[in-house]
């Protein structure tokens, strides 16, 4: 892993309102390159908005496309990856929430969500693949929202490679601090089990659906101290995610837990 400096956003991403989401992406992909940043990374479906409204998704779904150019040109001329989520055509009338990785050098990726919390089943298909992305001389991983509840998910991430984690959510409810309060029950173990830098942010405010959204975003690093925090709306985090630092942690025998698995032993998880 390179030093690598990064940026995670909260902001408002109203649902359906493709093109002034991505008038906002833009303006914070510049603020990102400005603070020195070479990934940025947005909310869940910052650019779709989130909803529980499949119309409206489909929708926006047809948009896929356009956003992908959008967001490629905003790469190249800011030479920073941005991570923006979208949904995209899925069978049955359905869609998949997935979040881009576009690169400074047009090449695109994306995540696909894995685990569909209960309100979204009848609207997401899931994900089957956990990919890993490369940029800037780091490798990282994506998660959205829910995924992060599962700690294999994570585990199989660092397993692969991974560096740093990046969980974008489009988490409703609460005030900003409680729902800070709720990421910091999970997310800090996530990071130091596994050994890797965490980042999330969340949308913030009324998403013209019915739904609030408390802007938190929080970057943690791989043993799970806080590098940057806030809990304002509309507001960016940065943080330098140093290779020393994660050696610091690697390279000690009782701070890193991967290489000390048996996973001989835990079978398939259900006692057997």
């Amino acid at each position: 892993m390179q030093e690598i400096r990064i940026a995670a956003v909260t902001c408002a991403c109203p649902a359906g309102q493709v093109d002034r989401n991505l008038e906002t992406t833009a303006r914070w992909v510049g603020k990102a390159a400005a603070r020195g940043a070479g990934i940025v990374c947005f909310p869940e479906l910052n650019v779709s908005g989130y909803c529980l409204d499949a119309a409206l998704y489909r929708e926006a779904a047809g948009r896929y496309n356009d956003v992908v150019g959008a967001l490629s040109r905003m790469a190249t001329a800011f030479d920073i990856v941005i991570l923006a989520g979208t949904v995209a055509e899925a069978a049955g009338g359905r869609v998949t929430a997935c979040h881009l990785v576009i690169s400074p050098n047009g090449s695109a990726g994306g995540y696909t969500k894995l685990h569909i919390a209960p309100p979204e089943k009848q609207l997401f298909v899931p994900g089957r693949k956990v990919p890993l992305f490369e940029a800037k001389g780091a490798v990282f991983g994506v998660q959205l929202c829910y995924d992060a509840h599962f700690p294999e998910l994570s585990t199989a991430m660092a397993l692969k490679g991974a560096d740093i984690l990046f969980v974008p959510h489009a988490s409703p409810r609460n005030t900003p601090e409680e729902k800070l309060a709720s990421w910091m029950r999970h997310l800090p173990a996530r990071a130091y089990d596994n050994g890797v830098f965490v980042a999330a942010c969340n949308q913030a405010g009324e998403n013209g659906a019915g739904q609030g959204f408390p802007g938190v975003a929080v970057a943690l690093d791989p043993s799970g101290k806080v590098m940057a925090q806030t809990t304002s709306p509309d507001s960016m985090i940065v943080a330098d995610c140093s290779p020393s630092t994660l050696n610091t942690v690697r390279n000690h025998p009782m701070r890193y837990f991967l290489p000390g698995r048996r996973p001989e032993l835990y079978g398939s998880g259900d006692g057997s």
